[in-house]
């Protein structure tokens, strides 16, 4: 199985570091194969809300052309795409698939943050019980736009709930549409860093792909790299022994979508 990596941020979010050619660089040594970087998307907002936690509109013409000019530079030693971490703010959903046409976007991971949108709507790593039937609503429903290749980090609410039967009944209900769906799961490694460091289980959790295995879900590695030593060989080898203790069938490679054909189908042309 090749080691590759589609979850890589860049200082443009404002939480992140290193260069665009350092996460480069530091994949190359680690042996990857492939790397997506996949920066936590801008959005034209209808308020003047300024995010604080994501590259800018206007950030975006750097990026890529930072990322197109290493991907021809480095075309001999590693493949490189041009991705981006997106929540699902259904209200902007529209902007974002122009966005991404406009721009030739490769592909979209989902990260459901925010409830709707980030203007307003509470962060589902820091939340009650109360806003959990949304989150699972909001990742199912973005998933169905067809606009995402792989869910990220699917157990970010359990930052802020506990497992419970209600919970499994939930996580069930999103296996089983990302499994009619074929969409693939991420087993996120910036989490299990957290989960060693604070003792606590979050995300991942054993008892979510459990549950993936039962419904013979596709996994991905995902880094979730914000600096560049986030691409250890070492971290990605731990992650890839806990992941294949589950039944799920570990991808190398993610679906890309053809957003042209999403929009010619939302405009019912062919």
């Amino acid at each position: 199985m090749r080691k590759v990596n589609f979850h890589t941020h860049t200082y443009r979010c404002n939480h992140a570091h290193g260069s665009d050619e350092e996460y480069v660089l530091e994949a190359i040594r680690n042996g990857y194969e492939e790397l997506g970087f996949s920066d936590h998307s801008c959005w034209k907002y209808n308020s003047d809300f300024e995010s604080h936690v994501r590259m800018s509109v206007q950030g975006f013409n750097s990026y890529k052309k930072s990322i197109m000019n290493l991907k021809e530079h480095y075309a001999d030693q590693i493949e490189i795409k041009l991705g981006m971490e997106a929540e699902y703010f259904p209200d902007y959903m529209d902007w974002m698939l122009d966005f991404c046409i406009e721009n030739e976007v490769d592909y979209l991971i989902l990260g459901n943050h925010y409830d709707r949108t980030d203007e307003t709507g509470v962060y589902f790593g820091h939340t009650t019980y109360s806003h959990m039937r949304d989150y699972f609503e909001l990742c199912m429903e973005g998933l169905r736009t067809g606009m995402y290749s792989y869910l990220a980090h699917p157990e970010l609410i359990l930052r802020s709930v506990e497992w419970d039967d209600y919970v499994e009944m939930l996580f069930s209900k999103l296996c089983r549409v990302c499994k009619e769906l074929d969409i693939p799961l991420e087993y996120n490694v910036l989490g299990m860093q957290v989960n060693m460091r604070s003792g606590k289980e979050a995300y991942p959790h054993h008892k979510f792909w459990e549950l993936a295995g039962f419904y013979h879900n596709k996994a991905i590695i995902g880094m979730d790299a914000h600096h560049p030593a986030h691409l250890s060989k070492k971290l990605y080898e731990a992650a890839l022994d806990n992941l294949s203790q589950y039944e799920v069938e570990i991808i190398d490679e993610i679906p890309l979508k053809d957003f042209k054909a999403i929009k010619r189908a939302k405009q019912g042309l062919k």
